[in-house]
């Protein structure tokens, strides 16, 4: 059998992923031209910090969990590259990002991405959990791609 991990170190890199969210959220808001933008950058923001909690919930019930695996660490592996990937995994990234942007449609771009990332990264972080935590993290992806349905209006109205 597999090597045994602790799944708390995934569900802290979907907190990461939900507080660099929120802050590059907060400031496109503050830097944005067009009312439809900063008013779903703001609601965007507000929802981040919503998920960051619920994560908090899980990871207080957290324990230890063995996926099946064709090799010690396989999946270990697998979600390591995949969260290293994920650019809003680095701590203070959302800001640096979010202060690099230059106009309405570049944050929509990047906010489009980030919410599929998201929605991909919570996908496979299901499997490291144990079935009692599917609800909440299915949830949050059912969030994440209404997000995702919300920026692509506001980007077809810019």
């Amino acid at each position: 059998m597999g090597i045994t991990f602790l799944s708390s170190d995934i569900v802290e890199s979907g907190i990461q992923i939900e507080k660099n969210g929120k802050d590059f959220y907060e400031i496109v808001a503050a830097s944005s031209k067009n009312d439809k933008a900063k008013q779903i950058f703001l609601y965007l923001a507000k929802e981040e910090e919503k998920h960051i909690k619920t994560f908090e919930v899980i990871l207080s019930g957290i324990e230890t969990y063995e996926p099946a695996e064709s090799y010690a660490g396989e999946y270990l592996d697998y979600l390591k590259a995949l969260s290293e990937e994920h650019v809003f995994t680095k701590e203070k990234k959302g800001i640096e990002i979010a202060q690099k942007v230059n106009t309405d449609m570049e944050a929509i771009d990047l906010a489009i991405g980030f919410e599929k990332d998201s929605i991909l990264f919570y996908y496979e972080m299901k499997k490291i959990l144990l079935e009692k935590d599917y609800k909440p993290v299915d949830k949050l992806i059912e969030q994440e791609q209404e997000h995702l349905r919300k920026l692509s209006e506001v980007k077809k109205s810019l």
